[in-house]
């Protein structure tokens, strides 16, 4: 399920009214994003021409996830016969909705994530005149989203195990001057062994130094930081923000704040304290209470970041090298007999035809041809020539 929401862009008339979104001022100098990220892709851009990856390489089999700009879909790489998560955008929705710097900054963003155990991984980007596509690792355990929706709530040691291995992910970003920006259960999934793996780059700020800080408007309601809600200049400290959200609705059963109504729900993360229950350790809501602290300058990682989390007594039992090296057994596996199990995404989605303009290959961009008139410059990308489809 791909549910990002850019706020500017999606709200209500009456939401908008609430929060009086002046878009001009959202843009806070992001156009300089679309630039940066042409520059450091420029060089690589050629490399999947060289490997002249095309949409016909492919089988398509399934569609596992809708959103607003196209469809992921299972796909077997015919020559390797290897299984892949294959997010086909549509250009032409991309540039009505004047969304395609955040596109190029989700590729900008997968090409920096170099083998992080807890990172969806880039393999291929290529595209045609009117079409978009990433080959991305395939993941089939089900989004964290699913599994809570199941279950309604998890134990603190479970919830402990995710919430440690989404934080090695944030702060490995945030080392790399990268604020995710939009964590929520939707884009957390599960691999087939149980760890977990951080996807959807689209509202990454990429550039923040640790001191920076950036205004733009985005994110998903439930999961707000105030700052952001009040249109002040934000920092890394959102994503930490948004981890306590995470992990207080894994312990709790629903985001902190949450409300039907919009607007009290703003009011909420704007002006009430979270219910800390007693069912939750003490060191578990102490990490709560210092996450979802609405002032940021004083909000669990604001001085050092990560560390700050890492050496919380609530992750105490956790030993960080093993985590990373994926030695600690993960609490859950999900039921999987293979690629091809489905049975942990929607079949809202599974259920759809596969249309077969997916895989011509008459319109594929290659270096001959502008690329979507200069709309989507070096997002081309493969391993060079020579190197197996990995």
């Amino acid at each position: 399920m791909m549910k990002t929401i850019i706020l500017h862009l999606f709200f209500s008339a009456e939401v908008n009214n609430f929060l009086k979104i002046d878009e001009n001022q959202n843009e806070e100098g992001e156009d300089g994003l679309l630039s940066e990220s042409r520059m450091c892709l420029k060089s690589r851009s050629s490399l999947a021409e060289e490997t002249q990856i095309k949409p016909s390489d492919f089988d398509y089999l399934k569609i596992i996830g809708k959103g607003s700009f196209g469809k992921v879909l299972l796909a077997r790489h015919k020559e390797s016969t290897t299984y892949y998560a294959v997010k086909v955008l549509q250009k032409k929705i991309i540039l009505k909705k004047k969304e395609q710097k955040h596109i190029m900054a989700e590729r900008s963003v997968l090409m920096k994530n170099i083998k992080h155990p807890f990172l969806v991984g880039l393999h291929y980007s290529f595209q045609t005149t009117d079409k978009l596509y990433f080959v991305l690792d395939y993941v089939n355990g089900g989004e964290l989203f699913y599994h809570l929706q199941r279950e309604r709530v998890f134990l603190e040691p479970r919830a402990r195990f995710y919430a440690a291995e989404i934080a090695s992910a944030l702060g490995y970003l945030h080392s790399l001057h990268i604020v995710y920006r939009d964590l929520k259960p939707e884009n957390i999934l599960l691999d087939s062994q149980g760890h977990i793996v951080l996807t959807d780059f689209g509202l990454c700020k990429e550039g923040l130094e640790p001191n920076g800080t950036t205004s733009t408007f985005c994110g998903t309601p439930e999961y707000l930081a105030p700052e952001v809600l009040q249109k002040q200049a934000y920092d890394r400290t959102v994503d930490w923000w948004c981890l306590g959200s995470v992990l207080y609705e894994m312990l709790y059963g629903l985001p902190p704040f949450y409300s039907r109504n919009t607007a009290e729900m703003y009011n909420n993360i704007l002006h009430k304290t979270p219910a800390l229950k007693p069912n939750v350790s003490n060191a578990g809501r102490e990490l709560l209470e210092g996450l979802l602290q609405k002032e940021r300058t004083k909000r669990l990682g604001a001085k050092d970041d990560f560390l700050e989390l890492k050496y919380h007594s609530f992750f105490s039992p956790i030993n960080w090298d093993d985590l990373m090296a994926k030695k600690i057994t993960p609490p859950f596996i999900p039921s999987v007999s293979g690629p091809t199990d489905l049975r942990h995404f929607d079949p809202e989605f599974t259920h759809l035809p596969v249309s077969s303009s997916l895989c011509s290959d008459t319109l594929t961009v290659t270096s001959s041809v502008k690329e979507a008139a200069g709309a989507f410059p070096g997002f081309s990308y493969g391993p060079p020539s020579g190197h197996s489809f990995m």
